[in-house]
């Protein structure tokens, strides 16, 4: 029996006649009696009794009925699966970022894809970059973001918004007297650090040497989000990324790009091997969506 001998077979047994079945599926009458006839000739054997219009099953399509029963219902779960992939419903998504873009963009855009897919479920992590790659390449995520595309085998980086980094300087300190772009030349305050191997903390070493500026630097941090709040608290200046400067205090920091310019690009990061379903890639337009927002309240 082929998959349509199967249904209408099954129809037919519910319907309990050739019009009530062609109701249930959605064809027409000739169209059920066609497939039944050509069902029945495969058969070899008859499968009901015409009765004044009705149709009686056979002992034999009684006991084709049981196997059926169990078929349908596997095809009834077959369908809702593949509805659920289709709406997101019930998926679970895997999301790493690091822990400045965990921060300032994920949980807005988190809000948004909940509304939009309310059966899916989602985990959060942060991870430095090192540790994102092996997430992904050992199916624990199954999307990331990341100020830094890795250039790693099997992992592929998609640039979502660009913007350029921003100086938070604590009011009071002589970078804050001043509005508009900071030259770098002209940065005095102490400077709190972004560890070394950092790639934003590398673009801002490397435009403090070209320029031949000196800064002392008395604290060195691991995360763009502790570099925030340190200069918030009046331990010195710093220099982040547009997004978390997009959610520093104003009453205790003024935020100024710097001049020369120096830009840094969000990339979301997927395995090759595994490419993000639609509700992931949902997701990804509010994640998109948030940064651009982000972007927005620097004025970048």
């Amino acid at each position: 029996m082929r998959l349509r001998h199967i249904e209408v077979f099954h129809a037919i047994m519910q319907a309990g006649t050739i019009t009530g079945a062609a109701q249930l599926l959605h064809i027409s009458q000739p169209a059920v009696t066609k497939v039944l006839q050509h069902c029945e000739l495969k058969l070899g054997i008859p499968l009901f009794n015409r009765v004044r219009g009705k149709l009686y099953p056979t002992p034999e399509a009684q006991r084709l009925r049981v196997e059926i029963d169990k078929l349908n219902k596997d095809l009834v779960s077959i369908r809702r699966l593949a509805n659920n992939l289709r709406t997101g419903e019930f998926e679970l998504l895997r999301l790493v970022s690091t822990p400045a873009l965990g921060v300032s963009i994920v949980p807005s855009a988190i809000v948004q894809w909940g509304a939009a897919f309310p059966g899916a479920r989602c985990t959060l992590a942060t991870h430095h970059t090192r540790e994102i790659i092996s997430a992904l390449l050992l199916n624990e995520a199954d999307l990331a973001l990341s100020l830094h595309d890795p250039c790693y085998p099997g992992i592929l980086a998609e640039p979502l918004a660009s913007g350029p980094l921003m100086a938070l300087c604590p009011l009071g300190s002589p970078e804050a007297m001043q509005e508009g772009p900071l030259q770098v030349a002209d940065i005095r305050s102490p400077l709190i650090a972004i560890a070394e191997g950092d790639p934003l903390g590398n673009l801002v070493a490397g435009a403090l040497e070209e320029q031949g500026v000196h800064v002392a630097s008395r604290i060195t941090v691991q995360t763009y989000q502790l570099a925030c709040s340190l200069a918030e608290a009046g331990a010195g200046m710093t220099v982040v990324d547009p997004f978390t400067a997009a959610g520093a205090d104003l009453q205790r920091v003024r935020v100024r790009a710097l001049e020369p310019t120096l830009s840094v690009q969000l990339y979301l990061l997927t395995a090759t091997s595994a490419p993000p379903a639609q509700s992931a890639r949902r997701l990804v337009k509010y994640l998109t969506e948030a940064a651009r927002a982000s972007l927005a309240l620097v004025g970048a």
